[in-house]
């Protein structure tokens, strides 16, 4: 028997962030290129006889604890739908190296992270796709959590198709103080949309960002940067504009905030330009922090 489990489940980033308007569902229409990069939060699995979590690392306090937490949410959604003879428990450790609501999708990676290890903990052999069912269940970005790499993400981004990337991309994750809410970002976006009173359009990836990809084209990438949401975040967290106008300074060749913020993510020339952008932004007062981090990365083990 299977007593302890572990998988690391890293970051993301969005590379394009295109939002279509409200569907009937609530949800917003996506096209988007999921980026995993290389900070990880840690979930283990023992076997237990209920659900429970305990979590750890550098942003382990201002997580949700219990049965607010994804993590456990994700192992009671896996418990349902595999219906084992006994209903299965597990112990959850959680070392959170992901900053909480920060737009790097740290709580889809640990309930992507509790999907991996209860999977293999409980003997339940699931495939890749019935994980992913689940996933969706859990939230948007969860699916993608659960691959690493990089992706095209379309519906509300639980629809993938891997995108090939040729060869390691360098970022800086500059860090803000505090969080920003995801639904409060998407509600900033339809009310400053409905102040304009234009149309939006489809959501879509252009073929130049797949091209960059494949070609390890920083430069080109850079010019194709772009996130809906950021105006929104910007709207929220003005103080943002520092840390992009700071980073612009320091050479970066873009940055932009990444998902509904408050990160903002660098790209860098090389791993030398990434630890002395990285250095530059810790020191530039318009941060918290700010760490070099090497894309795409897989998952961990």
């Amino acid at each position: 028997m299977v007593l302890q489990v572990i998988a690391r489940v890293p970051a993301k980033i969005n590379l394009l962030l295109a939002v279509g308007p409200v569907r009937p569902d609530g949800f917003h229409e996506l096209a988007t290129v999921f980026h995993a990069v290389s900070l990880y939060d840690e979930v283990t699995g023992s076997s237990d006889d209920g659900v429970s979590v305990t979590l750890g690392g550098p942003y382990g306090t201002r997580a949700p604890d219990g049965d607010e937490n994804l993590a456990v949410l994700a192992a009671r959604a896996l418990a349902r739908r595999a219906r084992p003879a006994r209903p299965p428990g597990v112990r959850l450790g959680i070392h959170k190296e992901i900053p909480v609501a920060s737009g790097l999708a740290g709580g889809s990676a640990d309930a992507a992270g509790a999907l991996l290890v209860c999977n293999q903990l409980w003997g339940l052999r699931l495939s890749d796709a019935r994980l992913a069912i689940v996933a969706a269940s859990l939230g948007s970005d969860v699916p993608f959590s659960l691959t690493g790499g990089t992706a095209v993400g379309t519906g509300r981004g639980e629809r993938l198709r891997p995108v090939p990337v040729g060869g390691p991309l360098h970022w800086v994750l500059a860090f803000a103080d505090g969080e920003l809410s995801t639904p409060q970002v998407y509600r900033r976006l339809d009310e400053l949309r409905a102040e304009r009173s234009a149309p939006v359009p489809p959501p879509a990836v252009p073929d130049d960002v797949l091209a960059a990809l494949a070609a390890v084209d920083a430069p080109a990438l850079a010019g194709l940067l772009h996130n809906d949401l950021q105006e929104a975040a910007l709207a929220l967290r003005p103080s943002l504009s520092d840390t992009l106008r700071a980073g612009d300074e320091l050479g970066a060749l873009a940055g932009l905030v990444s998902g509904s913020g408050p990160t903002c993510a660098f790209l860098a020339r090389d791993d030398a330009h990434a630890a002395a952008l990285a250095s530059g932004l810790a020191e530039s007062g318009t941060c918290a922090g700010a760490v070099a981090v090497v894309g795409p990365a897989p998952l961990g083990t």
